[in-house]
């Protein structure tokens, strides 16, 4: 077991095992999850009681206000994590996550529940900036790659066993009570966060400054390596947040299978949990850079497979040839985002905290947008998702390869050949 200990010297609170860094990064992670994945099972109630439409953009609108809360608020953490330490801005978080949690479960019309969900997604920003960051503060280059994955792996499993915690409240209660439980969760994070302890050494810290946000804005659009990488994650995450958002309205509108819904979006977490658990063994092989490159080429190969199987099925293939292909290409996705976020990270130093925010700011709103404009064109075909997953894969991969060119270019560490 690899011990944390604290960078130049300086103490910053508790030491821990590797595996009590990955647990502990998970289960804040998971808060995003059930920010998400608790609400699926609810759209259909949701959308009876607001009178929207089940389709289209109306009902993603509950996960999209949610993201791009989340986007906009790394803005706000990153900069106070590098000033007050990390501990303490994620527990400011946790607070406000807590507070839109409980605002949705009492919203009186959709206007307000979507108001109260980027309040929401606000809270959930800061364990989403803080995760790399703090992974950032204990560990570099490829092991901070693999720990960075780690995590994701732990984390999906939030997604395989959120829907059912939805489901199962619903059989109790209305939709609103998957909201409240939210404070829950929030308040045991909370005291985790005491447990765990500061990342940040008081040396390290950043005064909080508007300047310095532009200066960390001008070191993140300055350097190739990271903005070809932020580029790409970008897209790959907006191809995942498809998914995310159009999956209940797809089993159920297209395949009529609404009430299995929280089986298979958990078998589908399954698989992607069980591809990023080989991916951190991959990552220790071969490097992050090496990984990443074939992952995004699979990525395209395993779309335009997706495209040419629903054109020849007019727009809705099998159920079974739908799904096995959701699994492959979120898995490579889920393989993509992470590996991408720690190299795009790792040129940036001392200012990781705050670039790290300002990546999670684009990555989570450019995602957001590019699903969203993907979503509101599935109806009674999935066409639309699988055409756009090989578009931004397309687009992915490219940005991949210019990373990988520049890093050799500039001779960062990550992008020098590997000794076995």
């Amino acid at each position: 077991m690899v011990t944390v200990e604290p960078k130049a010297g300086e103490q910053t609170g508790r030491r821990h095992g590797e595996r009590t860094v990955v647990g502990f990064l998970a289960f804040i992670s998971m808060l995003l999850a059930f920010g998400v994945d608790s609400a699926l099972p609810a759209f259909d109630e949701i959308a009876d009681e607001f009178g929207l439409d089940g389709t289209g953009l109306g009902v993603s609108l509950i996960g999209t206000s949610y993201f791009f809360g989340m986007a906009g608020g790394q803005l706000v953490w990153g900069p106070m994590s590098d000033r007050f330490g990390r501990a303490s801005t994620l527990k400011w978080g946790l607070v406000l996550y807590a507070i839109g949690g409980l605002a949705a479960a009492a919203a009186p019309s959709f206007g307000l529940l979507l108001a109260a969900r980027l309040l929401w997604g606000l809270g959930a920003s800061a364990p989403a900036v803080l995760r790399p960051a703090m992974a950032r503060d204990l560990y570099e280059g490829d092991q901070m790659a693999r720990v960075v994955t780690l995590v994701m792996a732990v984390f999906l499993i939030g997604p395989i066993l959120v829907p059912f915690a939805g489901t199962a409240i619903l059989q109790f209660g209305s939709w609103r009570w998957i909201f409240v439980a939210s404070g829950l969760l929030a308040a045991l994070a909370f005291a985790l966060t005491g447990w765990f302890g500061e990342t940040l050494p008081p040396g390290a810290r950043r005064p909080l400054q508007f300047q310095p946000l532009l200066e960390a804005a001008r070191t993140v659009m300055g350097h190739p390596v990271t903005m070809a990488y932020m580029a790409a994650q970008t897209l790959a995450q907006g191809a995942f947040l498809i998914y995310l958002g159009s999956s209940a309205p797809i089993l159920d509108d297209i395949y009529d299978r609404g009430d299995q819904f929280a089986w298979w979006f958990g078998l589908s977490g399954v698989g992607m949990a069980i591809t990023l658990l080989i991916n951190n063994r991959l990552i220790q092989r071969f490097g992050a850079v090496t990984v990443i490159g074939r992952a995004a080429v699979a990525m395209v190969l395993c779309s335009a497979l997706g495209l040419a199987a629903t054109l020849g099925a007019d727009g809705v293939p099998a159920f079974g040839v739908w799904f096995a292909w959701v699994c492959a290409v979120n898995a490579l996705q889920t393989m993509v985002t992470p590996m991408a976020n720690s190299l795009a990270l790792e040129p940036m130093g001392e200012v990781a905290g705050t670039a790290s925010a300002i990546i999670g700011f684009v990555t989570m709103a450019g995602g957001a947008a590019l699903a969203a404009i993907v979503d509101a064109r599935i109806h009674l075909t999935v066409t639309p998702m699988v055409a756009a997953n090989l578009v931004y894969g397309i687009a992915s991969l490219g940005l991949v390869v210019v990373a990988r060119r520049q890093a050799v270019r500039l001779e960062l560490p990550s992008a020098l050949p590997r000794t076995r």
